[in-house]
């Protein structure tokens, strides 16, 4: 049945009924064909239709049919390869570009338009077979990098194909991926490189001539050149003169061998200008070129090795400054010898191109086929390369010429000598074309050398080469004609001598290499010298004179050249030409033997086979007498081919064996000799000649062998027992040897390693002559004579081991039935180095590489591959698996390469043990397990195999589950490994690799979890035995993403807990182990939404009827909300800077370990999860309160505590006092040093109980410098935000609840909002302060409701306490606060157009946290909310009580000179004063003081008189105010202080006061920062324009009031608010404008705030009272942040009129006083309920006092009403009415009278603040303090330790007020009670809430 592919051609949609949508690429198989030309397709297991024209057909295969069958198509399987690869590029290509990864994006792209290129290429089929292997290795390469790029598979590959798994050995397999690594990663480098040169031109400014540039590299170190020379022709204009001929423009030196690539290796320039004698010549009549030198250019070859690509470059020219130097310029520009040369022109510069390639002359050609097609001339290295190869032919005489001495010949000057190089034959021809001045141009007849002007010693260093064919060698020589070339005349060259030099010498060798001084023959000018038989009997060289030859030895001329000769074919060894010619000397011939290893080695190999005719043609005739000096003559040719330079020229030799060697009876000769050597070995002294010849014992045997195959060819066969006696004997030799025992290095020892690393090679030469057993027994027999005992110090075991590593890789292993003979030697070696653990990584190759053969024999021998398995089995199963432990177990080693080692060995013997397990059969493992002593060994062995999580390790669970089916737990443990394994994990792998698997071997996973249940539900009621043991791993299988799996294994759960219930009566431990496994695992990554839903609804179904159902639900339930909460922890976790929602997350997640799971470990690890969170988000306040929750926890006691996180071993008081220290840090890093004196003086007295004041000293100080900091130095004021999370898609911690939120410096309302969209980018923002609907609440949406609040301090006797400085109150009012409200203007009823504050109403709402800020966190969830409603008559008497209170601040800060500026106090007396002339205190006249309003308002009759009290009280402020201005106000300024007087007299006509009451005359206006006590911060109590000083009596219309922009913390913002101001004015309209709706800032769906609201406060109009329309609110157009917030949504209410007495009251009980219980419009209604406070912690000396009790210092926070000084939205100070929108503080005070039998406190005179009148009894009453959290830093108690820690960081106060602040002996933790029980008289905390934070 033949298959077909189909391939898409065009993307259908399948829009038809039946239609099957697929995509350009999508592969389908035919299932049937319709007549209407639409295919029945199938594909993916989905059938649908499709039309025929849109397929391609394919020629294809179905391999593995079945359930998992895999159609492939017909192709060659790169282009199949190319083809799903570039699919799976595509789509990661586009995310590249996603995610901003531009610079992979593009190189991806090139490289698939390349492949996409070259795949066409490939198609077409036009390719030849070298350029199609080219094209295929350039394709696999790029996709080899593209797959590595992108994190992909890397392909195993054989011939640039994929393998088949399937087909080869695990072995095999992990070698082929590691060889293609260890290619990568260790790159050998390339050991020729080449220079590329590439003339562009030469820039000068004086050309005018044709130049010629001669190139060569020289070696700077030993002063000659490595290179002949490059020449290039330039034209006038200095560029090539023959540009279409690029291979003279272009060369490479060729064979640079690593050693040239160094620093002192340089490209010299040599320049000649042709032209005429002098370069500044006029031009004369003659037209005689010479060649001049004109400069040189030097660069240093080290230069180019950092270019990759050809760079040009410009080298600088140089001119000698004289001329006689020119042969030496380059050695003076390399020595920078700078006066012997210059610049040969500030402009003058020679343009090249210059790059280094690497590796041979062929990969070149291949690389760069462009260059060697456009043409490239080859210039070579002087001599051969490092690397001789046979078959190079070369025959190259290199002559520079040197230098002359000449005569002045008659002349008055010297002479001008130029030479004339002539090549002769034998006949006295000049040979054409034989001259070559360098490669680039053609070689000529002749040569001319350059002319150095009148100079009788000329130098020249000229390198000419004479490329003479070898034959035309005998006979010819060199002449050289010197001629003086005159400057006058015609310019003649005048002959006047000449030299010459003959190239061979009469006994056939050539001119000898050197320098050589040839003698100068005169002649006359017409002297023919073409008869050159004539001069060539004459001598040439004064070296060959005769002695008796006076006259030319004493003439003063010579020429000195140096030749140097370059052939393969010649020599100049006479030594050498001796030996070839032994016949014709007979007595030479052992002298000639003798003299062999002193010729060099490149004579030797040229003349390889003359000199091996040569020795066995003297061993032929005469072996008796030359027999050992041949043999030794041999072996040194022999080892000469082992040097790496004359390697290659062992297959020459090869060939000479195989083809020219005749010796048939040469092989008696060479045994005998070698037995002679080897039965030397123990006796002799010196080993090292008996090792050369055991190093070439391989061609020895090589040369044996063959002689025997030819004498046998010859004789047919006879002496052949001889031979093989002789063999047995020489063997025996050799064994006798090897089995002598050594200790340490020996002599015999190495000669034994010698013959070893030899001995594998000789089996193949053996073989052609013995059969395969016999080879084997040799084999065998010479193995085992080896010593058995080892020494460590003994080299011969590694190379022992390297020989049996060769065997196993040799021919004769390959072959069964010798392996079955070698198998237990290579394995009791094998078993001998593992058990000692030695030699591990050769010991791994060896065992690879029997497994690999037995791979690839499975098919074919079975029986055989059985009994093989069954050896291997028995001998290295165990030991393997000890070997694989041991090494997993040690340290990796610190080197790279040792590293690389390392895991190269343990993946290759885990790979070995894959393999062994792969082959062994049921039968193998039923021996296996007979072998076993007992069920202990059993368990062992399983428990060894978990190391290996590879896909192969199934073979190792069916074994387990076949034949340790008793070993239940390791049998489990290995399921969940071989689940869990990377490579099983589909998800994580591309759509088209998880086909290919789920193809070819389904999902294993579930096939295993089947397993596993199916194994469980076996176990019965020993199931027992495995829980809760088996419930982390089981745990672990059900977190894999799928689903089948999961639905398999979470009823496993279900059976354990009802196991577990039968036995227990309960299932706590399978609760426990759920919970302290989910932690970790989902951490890790695992785990999703759709598990916790599955893992809920399949529990919950599954115990629906069981009796223990309750419990059940309880235990799924908690589970259930862990997952949710770690899941959203890991979500957040994800993101990439600290925000809100991490540190929210983990605060949740915290308070679950610890209030509903009571995991104190767990709780402990989130905490300083928290911590870290909060010093990375520099929350330093908050990780002082996380980090205190760990440390109370801990107790002063010596207990020893282990080692945990990133703490030490220590003891329980160390870490405690460590904690306490890094806390103290954290709260001085964030400002909060009130919370650090506490711990300050906790650890103060732990060091002094223990009498260490060393350290007692040092945090007296740090406690002293905490407090000057409080007074020192600036703390900004933070807001709070309220922030509702509406919606089913925020996290669980957040859904639907709101929370309030400490924002950050300086942050305000529209920057707090951004943050939040920006950690919420989904969410939709709302535009009113409305409570949402359940529609809202049940969206799959995110809603964010946000608008500021405004904090209700706790501490309100500190804050209402005279002369403490506002450095200290500020902690108090934005610290430990658990309320905060925000106001709602509206208008009740019908609104009054006239006066609009008739039915001006406030909504105040107060919420309550189940946590005080700050805390742990930023924010915290609301508890508690509370709405009341304010009265216009209340609000209008908070609205002037704050302003007066503002007032007097600003006064009292101008009095006592803290004002730099008196501008605030002229802007709010301007402000209060113009807004009352124009009508604002007379709007609450007409408002209030009505009849109809008294009539209608019987009950407000005390608030009325309160109104009018506080009004005639600002007037009399006013009144004292401007008197301070008038004593302060500038010059400049005095006409508005006149207009603000006059303006204050018709405001108090307006009102109708003429003089104020008695009782405001008699009382002079009290300020907060007076005090009748003097101290460093006090300001005077009674006001007087002078600042004098008087008694210190209380108003009674004063009020303590604390304002915002006159506290000494003022943050810098807060001061340019304030001085921003000044300039604007204010009136009654803005009383519509200071309670705006608390909403969003108007934000928008899309974040973007309306200006209606992010704009400020509107502006206002003078005069009217009458609000304009736009700026009248609503409940939705409006978000104000505390600083915008009106005062009357801030402050309390007056007091209640039934605590307040009137006015002439002076001294009853019944003076006005306010109620620390309610909040402002309590005290006007009953039902105005406000929430309880938490009691005072226990006095710690309950002393009676008449002094009520107050705060001892200024950490404590004592119970008080409320307080808030929150900036106001408005731009000016203004009065009493317009200040609705600018207040700051209102604060009222006080206790209520006890109800016990004591008297109360008496009042202050008559003129003391009312509601500052407090009073007390033995144990004053105090309104209850809001219960702590479990968590916060005011519980310092340990509710599981007997002995209770420090309450808190407020220190409880005495009954007695000591100074501020208190001594620090009155507040050590050793006076508190210690007993833990509590004072009755303190209500109790209310019980500890389940549920701590929600964020």
């Amino acid at each position: 049945m033949s298959y077909w592919q189909k391939q898409m051609l065009a993307s259908f949609r399948g829009t038809v009924q039946h239609g099957l949508p697929l995509e350009i690429g999508d592969t389908v198989q035919i299932l049937e064909k319709c007549e209407g030309m639409v295919l029945v397709l199938y594909t993916s297991y989905v059938e649908g239709i499709f039309p025929s024209s849109y397929i391609h057909l394919k020629n294809a295969h179905v391999k593995n049919k079945g359930q998992f069958e895999t159609v492939i198509p017909d192709e060659d399987s790169v282009i199949t390869e190319m083809t799903s690869t570039l699919r799976d590029w595509g789509a990661m290509w586009k995310q590249l570009y996603v995610k901003n990864e531009g610079d992979l994006f593009h190189r991806l792209w090139h490289v698939m338009n390349e492949i996409l290129d070259l795949r066409r290429q490939v198609l077409v089929g036009h390719l030849t077979h070298d350029r199609l292997r080219d094209v295929k290795q350039h394709i696999t390469a790029r996709l080899d990098w593209g797959n590595e790029q992108l994190g992909l598979d890397l392909v195993p590959r054989r011939e640039f194909s994929m393998v088949d798994p399937d087909e080869i050995s695990v072995t095999e397999l992990y070698r082929l991926m590691e060889h293609r690594h260890r290619k990568k990663e260790t790159s050998t480098p390339a050991s020729t490189h080449h220079l590329f040169v590439h003339v562009k031109s030469l820039m000068s400014a004086n050309l005018g001539e044709e130049l010629e540039v001669f190139f060569h590299i020289y070696d700077g170190r030993e002063n000659r050149p490595l290179s002949e020379r490059f020449f290039v022709r330039l034209n006038k204009s200095g560029l090539p003169k023959s540009p279409e001929k690029t291979e003279r423009q272009c060369t490479l030196f060729v064979d640079l061998g690593s050693s040239d690539l160094r620093k002192d290796v340089y490209i010299v320039v040599h320049i000649i200008r042709i032209g005429r004698m002098g370069a500044g010549e006029k031009k004369n009549q003659c037209n005689v070129q010479y060649r001049r030198p004109f400069g040189c250019a030097v660069v240093s070859i080290a230069d180019l090795l950092t270019a990759d690509s050809k760079d040009d470059h410009l080298l600088k020219v140089y001119t000698c400054n004289t001329e006689s130097e020119w042969s030496q310029i380059h050695e003076n520009i390399i020595k920078k010898a700078n006066s012997r040369y210059n610049l040969s022109g500030s402009n003058t510069g020679l343009a090249v191109a210059l790059q280094l390639l690497h590796g041979d002359i062929d990969q070149l050609r291949r690389e760069y086929m462009v260059l060697f097609t456009r043409g490239v001339s080859i210039t070579r290295k002087l001599g051969f390369s490092d690397v001789i190869m046979p078959g190079e032919m070369r025959n190259d005489l290199y002559i520079t010429l040197e230098k002359g001495e000449f005569e002045k010949g008659g002349k008055s000057v010297a002479r001008n000598v130029e030479i004339t190089v002539y090549v002769l034959d034998i006949d006295g021809q000049i040979l054409k074309g034989h001259v070559a001045a360098g490669s680039g141009e053609p070689s000529v007849d002749e040569y001319h050398s350059l002319v150095l002007y009148h100079n009788n010693s000329p130098r020249w260093g000229d390198q000419i080469k004479l490329p003479i064919p070898v034959d035309m060698f005998r006979g010819s020589h060199v002449r050289f004609e010197f001629r003086h070339c005159s400057t006058k005349d015609k310019g003649e060259k005048k002959l006047f001598g000449y030299s010459f030099v003959p190239l061979m010498q009469e006994d056939g060798r050539t001119l000898p290499d050197g320098t050589h001084e040839l003698i100068i023959h005169k002649c006359e000018e017409n002297t023919s010298l073409a008869d050159c038989s004539r001069y060539l009997k004459l001598p040439f060289s004064k070296a060959n004179l005769p002695s008796n030859n006076q006259t030319l030895k004493g003439t003063k001329e010579s020429f000195w050249i140096t030749s140097f000769l370059c052939s393969t074919k010649l020599t100049q060894n006479g030594d050498m030409l001796d030996l070839l010619k032994w016949r014709a000397h007979p007595e030479r011939i052992n002298d000639s033997l003798s003299k062999l290893k002193e010729i060099d080695g490149s004579e030797i190999v040229k003349f390889l086979q003359d000199t091996l005719d040569t020795l066995f043609g003297i061993l032929d005739e005469s072996s008796q007498r030359y027999g050992l000096k041949v043999f030794d003559s041999l072996v040194h040719i022999i080892n000469l081919l082992q040097d790496s330079k004359f390697q290659h020229f062992k297959p020459v030799m090869d060939t000479y064996i195989e083809s020219h060697f005749a010796g048939a009876l040469s092989y008696r000769d060479l045994i005998k000799v070698l037995k002679w050597y080897v039965d030397r070995i123990v006796d002799a002294e010196h080993q090292d000649h008996i090792q050369q010849v055991l190093k070439a014992s391989e061609y020895i045997f090589k040369y044996i062998i063959q002689s025997r195959r030819l004498f046998s060819l010859a004789t047919g066969g006879q002496n052949e027992e001889e031979f093989r006696v002789c063999i047995h004997e020489l063997f025996m030799s050799i064994r006798f040897f090897l089995s002598q025992e050594n200790k340490g290095t020996t002599p015999v020892a190495q000669t034994q390693a010698v013959f070893l690393r030899t001995f594998p090679a000789i089996y193949s030469e053996l073989l052609k002559i013995f059969t395969v057993r016999e080879v084997a027994g040799f084999v065998r027999e010479t193995l085992g004579s080896l010593p058995t005992t080892v020494h460590p110090d003994c080299p011969l075991e590694a190379v022992k081991l390297q020989c049996i590593a060769k065997t196993v890789e040799s021919q004769l292993y390959i072959n069964p039935e010798s392996r079955c003979i070698l198998l237990p030697v290579v394995l009791r070696v094998l078993q001998a180095h593992m058990q000692e653990q030695r030699d591990l990584v050769m010991c791994a190759q060896i065992l690879s590489s029997m497994l690999s053969l037995i791979k690839k024999e499975e098919n074919g021998t079975e029986p055989v591959v059985s009994e093989e398995v069954e050896l291997i089995v028995e001998s290295l199963l165990g030991v393997l698996l000890r070997t694989i432990l041991e090494i997993s177990n040690r340290p990796q080693p610190a080197g790279t390469s040792m590293r690389l080692q390392f895991q190269d060995v343990t993946g290759e013997f885990v790979a070995c043990l894959l393999a062994l397990l792969r082959q062994m059969s049921d039968k193998h493992y039923q021996k296996l397990l007979q072998a076993f002593s007992s069920k202990d060994d059993l368990r062992v062995r399983p428990r060894h195999l978990s190391l290996f999580p590879s896909i192969h390790i199934c073979l190792v669970i069916i074994t387990t589950v076949l034949y340790l089916s008793d070993v239940w737990d390791s049998y489990f443990y290995l399921s969940v490994i071989f689940i869990n394994q990377p490579c099983l994990q589909l998800e994580s792998f591309s759509p088209s690799k998880r086909k290919k698997i789920l193809e070819k071997y389904g999902d294993m996973r579930v096939m295993m979890g089947c397993e596993i249940f199916s194994m469980w539900q076996n176990l019965g009621e020993h199931k027992l035995n495995f829980i809760p043991a088996m419930i982390g791993p089981f745990l672990e299988v059900t977190l894999v993403p799928q689903p089948d799996l999961r639905n398999v294994m979470i009823p496993i759960f279900h059976d354990m807990m009802d196991w577990e219930q039968r036995r227990s009566g309960n299932f706590k431990q399978v609760e426990a182990k759920l919970i302290d496994k989910l932690d970790s695992l989902m951490s890790e990554g695992k785990g999703d939404e759709t598990y916790r839903e599955l893992f809920n609804s399949i529990l919950l179904k599954k115990i629906e009827r069981e009796t223990w159902r309750e419990s059940g639900i309880s235990l799924i339930a908690t589970v259930t909300r862990l997952m949710e909460r770690l899941l959203d922890y890991r979500d957040c976790m994800k993101l990439g800077e600290v925000d809100g929602k991490k540190i929210g997350c983990t605060v949740s997640l915290l308070n679950f370990y610890k209030t509903e799971l009571n995991k104190e470990e767990m709780y402990i690890r989130y905490i300083h999860k928290l911590y870290d969170l909060h010093l990375k988000a520099q929350n330093y306040t908050e990780a002082s309160y996380t980090l205190l929750l760990y440390d109370e926890l801990l107790e002063w006691s010596d207990r020893p505590l282990r080692e945990f996180l990133n703490y030490p071993m220590q003891s329980e008081w160390q870490r405690k006092e460590y904690l306490h220290l890094t806390i103290i840090q954290n709260f001085d890093r964030g400002k909060c040093w009130e919370n650090g004196i506490i711990l300050c003086r906790e650890l103060a007295d732990q060091y002094e109980s223990y009498y260490d004041y060393r350290n007692l000293s040092k945090m007296r100080m740090m406690e002293a410098s905490l407090y000057d900091k409080i007074m020192d130095q600036q703390r900004l004021e933070p807001e709070f935000f309220r922030v509702g999370f509406y919606g089913k898609k925020f996290p669980f911690f957040l859904r639907n609840k709101e929370f309030v939120c400490r924002g950050h410096d300086y942050e305000r309302l529209e920057a707090f909002q951004q943050r939040m969209l920006n950690e919420f980018p989904h969410a939709i923002a709302m535009q009113h302060v409305n409570q949402p609907d359940q529609t809202i609440y049940q969206a799959d949406a995110q809603y964010l409701q946000i608008y500021a609040v405004t904090p209700i301090p706790d501490s309100q006797d500190v804050l209402q306490r005279d002369g403490v400085p506002d450095n200290i109150k500020s902690f108090y009012k934005f610290n430990h606060i658990w309320r905060f409200r925000y106001d709602r203007p509206f208008h009740k009823g019908t609104k009054d157009k006239e006066n609009e504050f008739k039915s001006l109403w406030v909504e105040r709402t107060t919420l309550t946290l189940i946590q005080s800020l700050p805390g742990i966190s930023r924010w915290f969830e609301v508890e508690k909310r509370e709405l009341v409603e304010v009265s216009p008559l209340e609000n209008a008497i908070e609205v002037i009580e704050n302003k007066n209170l503002q007032l007097r601040t600003l006064i009292t800060q101008c009095q006592s000179r803290q004002m730099q500026n008196i501008n605030p106090l002229t802007m709010c007396l301007n402000g209060v004063i113009d807004a009352a002339v124009n009508g604002g205190l007379a709007r609450y006249q007409e408002a209030f003081f009505v009849k109809d309003y008294i009539m209608n308002h019987p009950e407000d009759g005390e608030k009325i008189g309160r109104l009018r009290e506080l009004m005639f009280e600002q007037a009399h402020i006013l009144e004292y105010g401007l008197a301070v201005h008038e004593k302060f106000v500038p010059q400049d300024m005095r006409p508005l202080h006149k207009k603000l007087v006059d303006q204050f007299h018709l405001m108090k006509s307006s009102l109708g006061i003429q003089e104020f009451p008695a009782y405001v005359r008699a009382s002079p206006v009290h300020f907060t920062n007076g005090s009748p006590r003097t101290c460093r911060n006090s300001v005077p109590s009674i006001i007087s324009p002078d600042g004098g000083r008087g008694v210190a009596r209380r108003s009674l219309f004063s009020y303590p009031a604390v304002n915002r922009y006159s506290s000494s913390s003022l943050s810098s913002q807060a001061s340019n608010e304030v001085s921003n101001i000044t300039g604007q004015s204010e009136s009654s309209d803005e009383v519509f404008n200071m309670q705006p709706s608390p909403s969003t800032s108007s934000l928008s769906s899309n974040h973007s705030a309306s200006p209606n609201v992010t704009s400020s406060a509107p502006s206002s109009a003078r005069g009217s009272p009458q609000m304009a329309e736009k700026h009248k609110h609503s409940r939705e157009n409006a978000c104000l942040s505390p600083r915008e917030r009106p005062v009357s949504a801030i402050f309390p209410n007056p007091l209640d009129p039934a605590q307040r007495a009137p006015a002439h009251q002076i001294g009853d009980t019944t003076l006005p006083r306010s109620d620390p219980n309610l909040s402002a419009p309590d005290k006007g209604s009953s039902a105005k309920n406000m929430r309880s406070q938490s009691p005072v912690p226990t006095s710690r000396s309950p002393q009676k006092t008449t002094v009520p009790p107050f705060t001892p210092s200024p950490t404590e926070c004592q119970s008080a009403s409320l307080v808030s000084n929150s900036p106001v939205l408005s731009g000016s100070y203004s009065s009493g009415i317009s200040s609705l929108s600018r207040c700051s503080v209102s604060e009222a005070s006080g206790t209520e009278f006890p109800t016990g039998d004591h008297p109360p406190h008496q009042l202050p005179p008559p003129t003391t603040l009312p509601n500052s009148v407090s009073s007390s009894s033995d144990e004053p009453i105090r309104r209850e303090n809001k219960t702590p959290p479990p968590y916060s830093v005011y519980e310092r108690n340990n509710p599981r330790r007997p002995v209770p820690l420090p309450h808190s960081l407020s220190i409880p106060p005495q009954t007695d007020p000591p100074a501020l602040p208190p001594k620090p002996h009155q507040l050590r933790t050793g006076s508190m009670k210690l007993d833990g029980t509590a004072d009755p008289r303190v209500p109790r905390p209310r019980p500890l809430p389940r549920k701590v934070s929600q964020l």
